[in-house]
């Protein structure tokens, strides 16, 4: 064959409809049928002995860490079971029996194996041994694994720049794994290395260190207990988060109220069974959101300022609704924010955010008297081009409400991967930190390069430009989780050698480059052992906690390897042991890694005896009120423009959303119980009116169409359902539906997708 061979793989597979289903949406989240379909998932992938035993381990203070959401742990977690029912699927999906190896692709092509939905690749198993596609090949085959380091560092090395290669980490690797990685691809010469915070919270952490000087959340899991007010915005916690609601009740028990701001009305936040107490099991549960704001979609801006007048307002009555001393002291720009409020009429923002008034002034009355307020939020206010300013416009009503580095008070920008805000702490990132440069150098005994690498858009354009030919993936189904699928897909297979670092089969290891390797890792649940010992990773949680994980179940097979191990096997074959870092060391004794980490990385202090038990929190400035590094010494209230969509008349505002039954790109299964979806994802949530307006039918199939700098992209086939969102916004399910964000738009910035404001029309089928 010759060298310009293309693989015929599809990047959707078979989008033939099933046999839908539509019922009521389920408005109680957990309970019962919560426990039930937890334990269902985890008994037919795991059997119910192994399943016990994992479930009573995960997330104990010597046990496991969920392989799921970043949601904190308690001080003193449920013996009885301290998971949710996402975290059970979670656990389910990577301790499955189910397992693939070489006979399996040699039986399957990536050809035939692409025209399978992700929900049909995912539920064939555990990869349990090394596999090389070769160039001209349709089938994976066996490989060593030393094997498999030498055919990567002899590509690395063919490269005319080591810019030429990326990175790419997803959000489950633990904190030794990714140090390690990041200061691999340092080592080697680049600072290419995307992850998946570019794609979700990168406007987060943008926004909040222009404002507040740290790119993380500022509270800890217990402040939201005895706080007066939690606003929960862009952000569906009872599907992406559940523990969370464990949290959301102890505040409503101690008299808090929450507020939920979104398009959609989700379940989670109607009311929750919690199983952990027997009111769970029998009682009425408890409501959650005292008061629901259908924003419509991106314009939260507009609500917040015209609830920012009304608080102002009452304030020039008062002078006791804003925090003044707060203010004097700590934050800069009142009098510049307040005259930009004075310059906006009431009339126009309260249509442009499409919430009924006496429900605005409900939330005002609220907040007006109360100081104790934490903001939660996800990627219903990240993704967007305006998403660095969506979250700097709730951060000014903190601080206007000196709600900002005391108790009960604070930012919470929720993590969806388990780890993806400690791979960022250990180093990942793309931009360049130079004291972190210059600690690198003296720890570990190499000049890191200087120069900025890719973030996640940069390294798709390079891929599909040509100027990068080996791309590396630690975790993560890379082709489903970016924006602009086909431009992605085209950029990976202009790639010389993709490697996936994985557990379980996903598209992007059917879309690869000329030469593509699987190297299969341990879960999050399986006992990691070397020379008779036990070996423990550490991890960070979404409040900034680092604390230890050590799995319990038996490896799926005796051919995979750990991430730190495979990752240090790799640099100790690129560098033929010749290198200031012992890598070799290092991935036999994670203790060695955990002290390079405490020497490099701020904030890291004697890890490994802080991280037992409960672990220890990182450094935040702003629990101590320092804004020192911010101009004037001071946290920044910020000028934040309303977003302009400047829809036609045929068109609507696109969000995408997960469904009850997946993580991120893992599709566990095709139901959506709190949305009354069930055995379909490729659906399309519509207002009724809009429906009747454009002569759609219930169930009625269109295909969905952006249209960007002239360039038209279309997911086919979604069956319309009437849904209760405002007028001329839509929401329909990831990853079906990333084919319509354009690769180059995105968050000002951040470079977030704009995956919750896609501009589309729609076209009957």
């Amino acid at each position: 064959m010759t060298s310009d061979f293309r693989r015929n793989v599809s990047i959707r597979g078979n989008d033939d409809f099933s046999e839908i289903k539509l019922k009521d949406p389920v408005r109680v989240a957990a309970g019962t049928l919560g426990v039930k379909e937890a334990l269902r998932h985890s008994f037919k992938e795991m059997g119910v002995v192994r399943s016990m035993t994992a479930l009573l381990d995960m997330n104990q203070q010597n046990g496991f860490s969920c392989p799921s959401c970043a949601w904190p742990d308690p001080e003193k977690p449920s013996k009885l079971a301290e998971y949710c029912e996402n975290g059970a699927k979670a656990l389910a999906d990577e301790a499955t029996t189910a397992h693939i190896g070489a006979d399996f692709f040699g039986t399957h092509s990536v050809e035939e194996l692409s025209q399978l939905t992700d929900y049909e690749l995912n539920k064939f198993g555990r990869i349990i041994e090394p596999l090389v596609l070769k160039p001209g090949s349709i089938h994976y085959e066996p490989i060593s694994w030393q094997e498999a380091y030498v055919l990567i560092s002899e590509e690395l090395k063919k490269l005319d720049s080591p810019d030429e290669a990326i990175f790419y980490t997803s959000g489950r690797s633990s904190n030794e794994a990714a140090f390690l990685y990041g200061m691999f691809a340092r080592a080697f010469g680049t600072n290419n290395m995307p992850d998946c915070s570019n794609m979700c919270h990168e406007s987060s952490g943008v926004a909040l260190s222009e404002t507040l000087g740290i790119g993380k959340g500022s509270v800890k899991l217990e402040d939201l207990y005895e706080a007066e007010v939690v606003i929960v915005a862009g952000q569906n916690p009872g599907t992406n988060h559940p523990r969370m609601l464990s949290a959301l009740e102890k505040c409503k028990q101690n008299g808090g109220k929450v507020i939920s701001i979104n398009p959609l009305k989700e379940s989670g936040l109607v009311n929750f069974k919690n199983p952990q107490h027997l009111k769970g099991w029998i009682g009425p549960g408890e409501d959650i959101a005292d008061l629901h704001l259908p924003v419509k979609i991106n314009q939260d801006i507009p609500l917040i300022k015209l609830m920012l007048i009304k608080l102002a307002a009452l304030d020039a009555i008062t002078n006791e609704i804003f925090d003044h001393n707060f203010l004097r002291s700590y934050v800069h720009g009142y009098q510049e924010l307040i005259n930009d409020l004075k310059t906006y009429d009431e009339k126009v923002l309260l249509a442009q955010s499409g919430v009924a008034l006496e429900k605005i002034n409900e939330a005002v009355n609220l907040l007006a008297t109360k100081s104790k307020i934490v903001v939660c939020w996800a990627m219903g206010l990240t993704q967007h081009k305006n998403g660095v300013e969506n979250i700097r416009e709730y951060v000014n009503l903190l601080l206007l409400k000196g709600a900002i580095g005391k108790p009960n008070s604070g930012t919470c920008p929720v993590r969806g991967h388990s780890n993806v805000q400690g791979d960022r702490s250990v180093g990942i990132m793309h931009f360049v930190n130079k004291e972190l440069n210059e600690r690198i150098e003296k720890h570990l005994g190499f000049v890191p390069p200087f120069k900025e690498g890719y973030d996640t858009v940069g390294a798709m354009k390079a891929m599909h430009d040509g100027k990068a030919k080996v791309f590396i993936c630690l975790g993560g189904n890379f082709l489903m989780a970016a924006s602009d699928t086909e431009y992605t897909a085209k950029g990976i297979q202009h790639c010389d050698l993709s490697v996936q670092i994985s557990t379980k089969l996903n598209r992007t290891h059917l879309v690869t480059g000329k030469t593509a390797l699987i190297l299969p890792t341990y879960g999050r649940s399986e006992k990691d052992m070397k020379a008779g010992k036990i070996r423990h990773i550490t991890i960070e949680n979404s409040m900034g906690q680092v604390r230890q994980s050590r799995g319990l179940l038996k490896p799926a097979s005796n051919t995979i390897k750990s991430e730190p191990e495979l990752i240090a096997e790799l640099a100790h074959t690129f560098f033929n042991g010749k290198h200031p870092m012992d890598w070799k060391s290092m991935g036999e004794n994670y203790e060695l890694i955990r002290e390079k980490i405490d020497q490099v990385v701020k904030g890291f202090q004697d890890t490994e005896k802080r991280s037992k038990g409960a672990g220890y929190y990182l450094p935040n400035n702003v629990r101590d009120l320092d804004f020192s590094k911010l101009p004037n010494g001071k946290a920044q209230l910020t000028i934040n423009k309303i977003p302009k969509h400047n829809l036609n008349s045929n068109e609507y505002m696109l969000m995408t959303i997960r469904s009850h039954d997946q993580f991120n790109t893992t599709i566990y299964g095709m139901d959506d119980r709190y949305r009354g979806v069930y055995n379909e994802r490729r659906v399309l949530f519509m207002n009724p009116e809009d429906m009747e307006a454009a002569l759609l039918e219930k169930l009625a199939v269109v295909d969905i169409i952006s249209t960007y700098d002239g360039i038209e992209r279309k997911a086919h086939k979604f069956r319309v359902i009437p849904y209760a969102i405002p007028k001329g916004d839509l929401a329909a399910y990831f990853p079906e539906t990333n084919v319509l964000v354009p690769h180059n738009h995105f968050a000002d910035r951040s470079k977030t997708p704009i995956s919750k404001s896609i501009k589309v029309r729609l076209k009957k089928v």
